[in-house]
């Protein structure tokens, strides 16, 4: 049925919204017309869900003077950074507070 129907899209927006945000709606049609014989109605139903857009994915790149996107900033030095092992059967020291 039709109020089952938009039943399962209300909670279906309830979710997309609270999801991610932003608004949505349902839009329920309902259309009456007389049939052609013996006095009987034709009743017509849609409903249409319209969720949230999801948001566009977004990154930060910086421009190259060729025209390029990259991930680094080329204005910007690179540092020599090491990562530091601790021996593996060390557990680490505690924080002395003065």
């Amino acid at each position: 049925m039709l109020l089952d129907h938009a039943s399962e899209q209300f909670a279906e927006l309830v979710r997309a919204i609270d999801e991610n945000g932003g608004t949505g709606k349902i839009l329920l049609e309902v259309s009456v017309k007389k049939a052609s014989r013996g006095g009987a109605m034709l009743v017509t139903g849609k409903s249409t869900l319209k969720k949230p857009a999801d948001e566009p994915m977004e990154a930060m790149l910086f421009a190259t003077p060729e025209g390029n996107l990259i991930a680094d900033d080329p204005r910007q030095q690179k540092l020599d950074l090491k990562r530091v092992e601790s021996p593996s059967d060390t557990p680490p020291a505690m924080l002395k507070t003065v």
